[in-house]
């Protein structure tokens, strides 16, 4: 199946990128070159969004600050659904919190994880990046190629590292939907939201699952864009301090 050409055209790109990233370093890092190429490259790439990421966390809070607000609207409104929602709408709109703007960073970001992704574990830009190795492991092996030499020690640190951030996400996402089921006029309520409650601290789980299946320089890639996710989760989602009681 031919690929599409602009997201084709942008693999090719970002494979440019890390062969002329991993020939830089070559002379500091040698065989491991481009497994470190990978990281770096990983890393430049999640600067390039963050500022879509920090975005989205300010619209999280936004609407969060709104919580009293949205409860007094309920009260009020409670026997006029149709009226209840125009009212949130408005609130939402006025304080620049809407709920669908909240979800366009995300959207945004969706691209360039496609692209390295696709990169990662194809090998797609005719580089010839899957070829190279680390500890004299293909990039482009399988964990079901065999565990043989350097390959077992490499893909159990790598797994064990995935499944160590992958447990610190999750307790994250528990105490954030516990945290959230007390502010009203969130998606946290309604019938799903029970169901929704235990099946997203179970997503962080997904990257193990995929790296199970995927090359060994797309497994990189998972553990270092999953690092880094975890550390924007540390710095940017810390909790709030409360502001000084007026006596």
């Amino acid at each position: 199946m031919l690929a599409f050409a602009p997201l084709h055209d942008a693999v090719s790109a970002a494979a440019t990128a890390v062969t002329w990233l991993a020939d830089t370093l070559n002379p500091l890092t040698g065989g491991a070159a481009t497994a470190a190429a990978i990281v770096l490259f990983t890393v430049a790439v999640r600067l390039l969004v963050s500022p879509l990421t920090l975005a989205q966390v300010r619209g999280e809070r936004r609407r969060a600050a709104l919580a009293p607000q949205v409860r007094d609207l309920q009260r009020r409104y409670a026997d006029d659904p149709a009226r209840l929602q125009s009212e949130l709408l408005g609130l939402y709109r006025s304080a620049g919190a809407s709920p669908v703007a909240g979800c366009l960073p995300g959207l945004l970001q969706a691209p360039f994880f496609l692209i390295m992704y696709r990169l990662f574990s194809t090998g797609e830009g005719g580089t010839g990046l899957l070829g190279e190795r680390l500890a004299g492991v293909p990039l482009g092996w399988h964990l079901s190629d065999g565990l043989i030499g350097a390959a077992g020690p490499l893909f159990g640190a790598l797994l064990a590292a995935l499944v160590a951030l992958a447990w610190w996400s999750s307790r994250r996402a528990r105490r954030a939907a516990a945290a959230a089921v007390t502010v009203a006029g969130t998606p946290t309520e309604g019938p799903g939201a029970a169901t929704l409650g235990r099946l997203v601290p179970l997503l962080p789980y997904l990257t193990v699952l995929a790296a199970l299946v995927v090359p060994l320089a797309a497994v990189l890639y998972l553990v270092t864009t999953t690092a880094w996710t975890a550390a924007e989760q540390a710095v940017l989602r810390r909790p709030q301090a409360a502001p000084a009681e007026v006596r």
